[in-house]
């Protein structure tokens, strides 16, 4: 079964719940899922992805996220394990226990903080798909990592059989998935891209992304599916007038130079869903009252708060 007749176009990173303690609410992580699930705003969930805030978990609370999330779908929506770490010793450490827990399919970061080479990269990603069972997705975000994964190293990876595709963060480079396109088409020609930035959502599917990693998904999860809907009959002023309002709401969560969105996008969420997530995890700032001012404000206007 291809990729995305398995894992579908939406693919939803789930955020993470903290309690005052900044402990993560594993009760409140079951009701988030059932909640996304319901409202069918995905075809699959990510655990402990960038949006699940996976560089602030400990490998144990990674684990057992996965094991909840497993628990708590129930088989009513496939599972992707976010299972990168800076290491590729405990990469391959994690990655293997997804697999233990019945996770087929894995989402991969490019290390972070070392900044390796793009040798060295190659090697993290070999050393992985020969020491796993799981089929692997890269996951190439240059903003954070501090390194581009490049097209010649997809490339190269993609003779690997267990290596299925690419999530990238396509606001760094709109064309990139293009590159990849051109790169991966005669090495495997089933390699999947997906688009990993909401506000590109429709400048890559111009492109042949074939879905997105959306955090917005959240909310915006019946707004995207209708948007890769209308462009598939041709309907590009229902598409933009739909990505429009998405776009709008996602810029607002990067107020203040912010990176990551979490810091706006969880209480945006809580708003929404009535979900108590808690705050980012330190050392992640909190949200302003002026910040979620602006960003209310948008949720208001575009009709997804009263």
């Amino acid at each position: 079964m291809k990729f995305e007749e398995r894992y579908g176009k939406i693919l939803l990173p789930l955020i993470t719940p903290y309690n005052e303690k900044e402990e993560v609410d594993y009760g409140q992580y079951e009701k988030l899922i059932d909640y996304v699930i319901a409202e069918n705003l995905c075809d699959s969930l990510i655990v402990t992805g960038t949006t699940g805030e996976a560089s602030l978990l400990t490998f144990d609370e990674r684990v057992r996220l996965m094991e909840t999330a497993v628990k708590a779908s129930a088989g009513r929506k496939p599972v992707i394990a976010g299972t990168g770490c800076a290491s590729t010793k405990e990469t391959i450490e994690l990655t293997n226990k997804a697999v233990e827990l019945g996770i087929e399919q894995v989402l991969v970061v490019v290390p972070f903080y070392n900044k390796p080479t793009q040798e060295g990269t190659y090697n993290h990603y070999k050393a992985l798909a020969e020491n796993t069972k799981a089929k692997i997705m890269l996951y190439n975000i240059p903003i954070f990592v501090g390194v581009n994964l490049e097209a010649e190293t997809v490339e190269r990876l993609a003779a690997f059989d267990n290596i299925i595709g690419i999530k990238d963060e396509a606001g760094i480079n709109p064309t990139q998935i293009t590159d990849f396109f051109l790169a991966t088409e005669k090495v495997d020609s089933d390699f999947v891209i997906y688009n990993g930035d909401d506000v590109m959502l429709l400048p890559t599917i111009v492109q042949g992304a074939m879905g997105i990693v959306s955090g917005g998904a959240h909310i915006f999860g019946h707004e995207i599916r209708a948007i890769f809907d209308a462009f598939e009959k041709g309907d590009n002023q229902r598409a933009k007038e739909l990505f429009v309002p998405i776009y709008r709401f996602c810029k607002s969560t990067g107020q203040n130079g912010r990176i990551l969105p979490n810091s706006i996008l969880r209480p945006a969420i809580e708003l929404v869903t009535g979900i108590k997530l808690g705050p980012a995890r330190s050392p992640l700032a909190p949200a302003t009252e002026e910040e979620m001012a602006v960003t209310t404000a948008i949720l208001k206007e575009i009709g997804k708060l009263s």
